[in-house]
């Protein structure tokens, strides 16, 4: 291999390594100009896309994951990121809906293989934000309920006794 392809693909090593997940789409008729507005809103995500040749991208990931053997075919470009996978798959799945391109092929997240169709489904979930605040929401509503009825019981027994209402006093006959 000559020095340059070695160069390249040990790159794509590296950003693999760095990555906690990547998602191959075909940018077959992507111009530059969308190209440029997919990757400035993946940047805004934590993610990036690039553009690499088949034969390199598949040396990298047989190093990395696995052997892909002549499973990548056409144009393809990697999209990588640290953070989120279904903010990082609603930005390609939203793009995708607006110039009907790129196509999804498959993901990895770790050493999970994940199909076009479940990463549709990552996509149309909330964001990891949403979900650890519902979370947290769900875990603090019980305490806040208990909260509330020991405050109310407290409040009772501090209700200063209500006085016995008058009663009339009993008329006794006079004999």
């Amino acid at each position: 291999m000559r020095a340059e392809k070695k160069f390249i693909s040990q790159e794509y090593v590296n950003r693999l390594n760095q990555s906690a997940f990547f998602i191959v789409v075909d940018y077959r008729a992507v111009t530059v100009g969308h190209f440029t507005e997919l990757r400035k809103r993946l940047r805004k995500v934590g993610a990036e896309v690039h553009v690499v040749k088949n034969s390199i991208f598949r040396i990298a990931a047989k190093e990395t994951l696995a052997d892909f053997g002549n499973t990548l075919a056409g144009q393809l470009a990697i999209v990588t990121g640290t953070k989120d996978i279904s903010a990082t798959a609603k930005v390609v799945k939203t793009f995708q809906s607006e110039f009907n391109k790129p196509q999804i092929q498959f993901g990895y997240i770790g050493n999970e293989r994940l199909e076009a169709k479940t990463l549709l489904t990552l996509a149309d979930l909330p964001s990891i934000e949403v979900l650890r605040s519902t979370l947290l929401g769900l875990i603090q509503a019980p305490a806040s309920s208990l909260a509330r009825v020991i405050k109310a019981h407290v409040d009772k027994q501090s209700e200063p006794a209500a006085p016995a209402e008058a009663q009339p006093a009993e008329v006794q006959p006079v004999a």
